[in-house]
């Protein structure tokens, strides 16, 4: 298998695992930690705005190569394994039939907030004492 088959099969799961952590949010079992966790990056995750937009150079793709997948593996990590098991059937079945994966309007709406609050920072800290 060569370096892109293995990035290929590496983003897919990463993919899938972002599937599972959304059913994983809906899961009785799932401890509330991997659920709060799991839903803020699931939010972030299927937002259709990213935090850092992708026309910004090197920085744009931050997010989409370390950030997400880091967060996505220690909310993973953080579920039972049966909850694991069970929401990553769940993810397979919805990705074989879907074919894609679901929007978030609340982490669009995360996303947004966000960065109205950054730059609300930025004026207080930055213009706030010239005036």
């Amino acid at each position: 298998m060569g370096t892109r088959d293995t990035i290929r099969n590496w983003a897919k799961r990463i993919k899938r695992d972002g599937v599972t952590l959304w059913f994983a949010g809906k899961h009785p079992a799932t401890p509330w930690y991997a659920k709060a966790l799991g839903l803020v990056v699931v939010a972030y995750a299927l937002s259709p705005i990213d935090l850092i937009p992708d026309f910004i150079p090197v920085l744009g793709y931050v997010d989409d190569v370390l950030l997400l997948p880091g967060l996505i593996w220690l909310a993973v990590r953080m579920l039972p394994a049966e909850v694991l098991a069970d929401c990553r059937e769940q993810a397979d079945i919805w990705i074989a039939t879907k074919g894609v994966s679901p929007r978030s309007r609340a982490g669009a709406a995360l996303v947004v907030v966000l960065w109205i609050g950054a730059g609300a920072a930025l004026w207080i800290w930055l213009v706030q004492p010239r005036l």
